[in-house]
């Protein structure tokens, strides 16, 4: 009698992460576990927004990098430029992320606070 052996693999270069219990990445994955899991951890929307600071590929220009803002795109777009007008600097606007080009978190931290947010100041 042969047992058939449990799919132990947890990451690949071809999907990314797979998921445990069915095999499948865990961009496609659609058992409960996965969804428990997504709940439970730091996965965006787990209601804190996070300011990171970036120099990395910018030539050694300090940035930061808003992240976890779950708001459609015209909402993050309009937060974008009340942030930009309040800190009086440039930034961006790419895949969800919030870039602002100064490194002033504790300032951006108190408008975001001002506007609701749970916010957390991440990456050193």
């Amino acid at each position: 009698m042969s047992r058939k052996q449990p799919n132990t693999l947890v990451y690949t270069t071809d999907t990314g992460r797979v998921c445990v219990k069915c095999g499948r990445p865990m961009s496609g994955c659609t058992c409960a576990a996965a969804k428990s899991r997504n709940a439970m951890s730091g996965v965006p929307g787990d209601g804190v927004v996070r300011l990171h600071r970036e120099t990395k590929g910018r030539k050694g220009k300090g940035v930061t990098l808003i992240k976890g803002l779950d708001l459609p795109h015209a909402e993050l777009t309009s937060l974008a430029r009340a942030l930009k007008t309040g800190c009086g600097v440039g930034g961006a606007l790419r895949s969800g992320v919030i870039e602002l080009q100064t490194m002033d978190r504790e300032r951006i931290k108190a408008l975001l606070e001002e506007a609701g947010f749970t916010v957390k100041l991440a990456g050193g």
